[in-house]
């Protein structure tokens, strides 16, 4: 773990790092630091921050280590960090608290990986389903990668693997709705963790 000036964090950071972990539903008190969570990830060979110095950092409201990171945006939310913890700390969705804090404080670490997700939120909200030929033709335009895949898509046209046809589901309105809704609960429970206790702001 890097070493860290306690003396420069403020209370506005320990309350920022409060209010993600109210967001997440979690307790940072729970978190014993075991390493269960980094032992088990299968993506912490390209962390920058370990899962558990994630919670770590929280806990010592080190706000601006935790923003920056590169860990919460690789995160793949396959969840057995949150499976292998002995106090049922829900580190995949303090991970998801954690990008969603970032992104609203206008950092991003990987902007990438902020790419691709916000392209792949709007391909599934238009059409149903995701259309992955105009998902990653989106996704290159947009992070400046034009021609990372062009020899590949080549070889898959050639081969029937992809097409140019767009898909839509049945029912696309409803996804659309299902989506609308699980980002406007996200933007609630932000809301409530930034009140605080008692009262109004």
């Amino acid at each position: 773990m890097q070493a860290l000036d306690l003396s420069a964090i403020t209370q506005a950071d320990i309350d920022a790092c409060q209010a993600i972990a109210a967001e997440a539903g979690v307790n940072l008190k729970d978190c014993y630091q075991c390493g269960k969570c980094t032992a088990g990830c299968p993506l912490a060979d390209g962390m920058d921050l370990m899962p558990r110095e994630v919670i770590r950092f929280l806990q010592l409201g080190a706000l601006d280590v935790v923003l920056n990171a590169k860990t919460p945006w690789i995160c793949a939310q396959c969840v057995v960090c949150s499976s292998r913890c002995p106090q049922n700390v829900d580190i995949c969705s303090t991970m998801r608290a954690v990008r969603l804090a970032s992104k609203r404080a206008g950092k991003r670490p990987l902007p990438e990986a902020d790419i691709f997700d916000d392209e792949f939120i709007a391909n599934v909200r238009a059409h149903g389903v995701s259309n992955e030929q105009y998902l990653a033709a989106a996704y290159n335009v947009k992070s400046g990668h034009l021609m990372q895949d062009a020899e590949n898509a080549v070889r898959m046209l050639a081969r029937n693997m992809v097409g140019v046809a767009m898909h839509n589901i049945e029912g696309r309105d409803e996804v659309a709705a299902l989506i609308d809704r699980a980002q406007a609960a996200d933007e609630a429970r932000h809301a409530q963790s930034e009140t605080p206790e008692g009262g109004d702001e």
